[in-house]
């Protein structure tokens, strides 16, 4: 079935981050008082189909949602065996994006709606942190509400939030396929590290559900990860994919996981795919795959995306910088996007936005580009551009954590998001191995953490 374009726009439209009304805040954060609305429907899931969000909607502060949330009933934690590490950013980001039963708030409020990538990232952090109890909390809080407690055919929505009529609950139950693939990867390195055999066994089923619905083969290509389970593909003529979307370290842990399945083959389509779409050597958020009625299948400029590189394909750096050298897929995804290194050499900080097709740019970066950047510079060897730009990014992450002059309302979640990814895998808090399998600085001393 060919799905509207209006479906995937409301996707491309949420995923480009708006640009920012002052050239003073370098993070788009709207001057509104402190507020988080309650997570009314914590508890119990529920469902809708695609709604629009209102542009008012009634809030009140953090501390009295995190008080008027319920305590979840199916929460067990795992014993904490091992100390949590001694992790700021961790804090901070518990502090400002994550209410008391798990849920991640993404956007400014009153809005305050989540989605399901800030889900899989919290995860993420957690397990770095050594953080059980938030784990749990993150993953129930997901299961409740972004799978309606159904882990054998569903994926998680992707968006969450307060609906027109007041009621919180689905607003889009399209999955967004790089929230899916951290979820199964979390689960399942969770469940190695910290011996939870549930863990490992609800990661199954979140890995078989992707297998099941959004793998694609392109002609003339091979298989390639679809970008949701609906929406992106109109049969036989067009496939919307998006680059950031296929992190190598990921691709290469679920391919040694299923031999049989089509992750290798994924893994090495990646830096195919970028080849193919980064003409001047930088990353695009989105592109398509064509079919002609007359000609063979190449890939072009997304009509919908457009031509540009920014939000999203920051993220192509950050993963491209992490994968371990011993990869042979590394150098051969940094040789595909030397744009960026030239860019930041020639201008010393990163672009917020990117022509891809022609290498014209655009806007003033916010911070957490200059954090995502990181480990892409560290990769190429570039030690002053990485020391210039993690400055920056610390300079401004601070910030954003204490000056309400300059961020009114809270750190920007993406910018903070970024932040976490990139500054703790330069402090060494974890690192990707070659076969994908992710390795942490509190496994040194944790007893339960699993023999290699």
């Amino acid at each position: 079935m060919v799905v509207k374009a209006s479906a995937v726009a409301a996707r491309l439209a949420w995923q480009w981050r708006p640009l920012c009304l002052s050239a003073l805040l370098l993070s788009c954060t709207p001057t509104l008082a402190v507020t988080v609305p309650p997570p009314a429907s914590a508890s119990a899931p529920q469902t809708a189909t695609p709604t629009k969000v209102p542009g008012q909607t009634r809030a009140v502060s953090q501390a009295q949602a995190q008080a008027q949330a319920p305590a979840p009933s199916t929460v067990v934690p795992a014993p904490v065996v091992c100390p949590i590490e001694d992790w700021p950013l961790w804090t901070e980001f518990l502090k400002f994006f994550v209410t008391a039963d798990g849920r991640v708030i993404y956007s400014f409020p009153p809005k305050a709606d989540s989605v399901s990538e800030g889900q899989s990232y919290a995860m993420f952090f957690a397990l770095i942190a050594n953080d059980p109890v938030n784990f749990e909390k993150i993953w129930r809080w997901t299961v409740r509400n972004m799978f309606a407690n159904d882990l054998d055919t569903r994926l998680p929505a992707w968006l969450w939030g307060q609906a027109e009529d007041g009621s919180w609950k689905v607003l889009d139950a399209h999955s967004a396929s790089d929230s899916d693939v951290w979820i199964a990867y979390l689960l399942l390195e969770a469940g190695r590290l910290w011996q939870r055999p549930d863990y490992t066994a609800e990661g199954n089923k979140v890995l078989a559900t992707i297998e099941k619905y959004l793998i694609l083969d392109l002609p003339n290509f091979g298989k390639m990860l679809s970008s949701g389970r609906v929406s992106f593909v109109e049969p036989d003529d067009l496939w919307r994919l998006n680059p950031s979307y296929l992190p190598i370290p990921l691709l290469r842990r679920l391919a040694q996981l299923r031999p049989n399945g089509p992750w290798t083959e994924i893994a090495l389509n990646t830096p195919r795919l970028l080849k193919a779409t980064s003409p001047k050597g930088f990353a695009a958020d989105w592109v398509s795959y064509v079919r002609p009625s007359n000609g063979r299948a190449h890939f072009g400029v997304d009509e919908l995306g457009g031509d540009r590189g920014s939000y999203d394909a920051i993220r192509v750096y950050l993963w491209a910088g992490m994968t371990a050298k011993d990869d042979p897929l590394a150098s051969e995804v940094l040789s595909t996007i030397p744009g960026m290194l030239a860019y930041i050499g020639a201008n010393r900080q990163p672009p917020e936005n990117v022509l891809v097709s022609t290498g014209a740019v655009s806007g003033q970066a916010p911070f957490g580009f200059s954090a995502a950047v990181l480990p892409y510079l560290k990769a190429l060897g570039a030690t002053q551009l990485f020391e210039e730009q993690a400055q920056r990014a610390r300079k401004m992450q601070v910030a954003s954590a204490s000056d309400r002059r300059m961020f009114p309302v809270r750190p920007p979640y993406y910018d903070y998001a970024l932040s976490l990814f990139a500054f703790g895998w330069t402090d060494g808090r974890y690192q990707f191995l070659k076969n994908g399998q992710a390795k942490f600085h509190w496994e040194k001393s944790c007893s339960y953490a699993a023999v290699r």
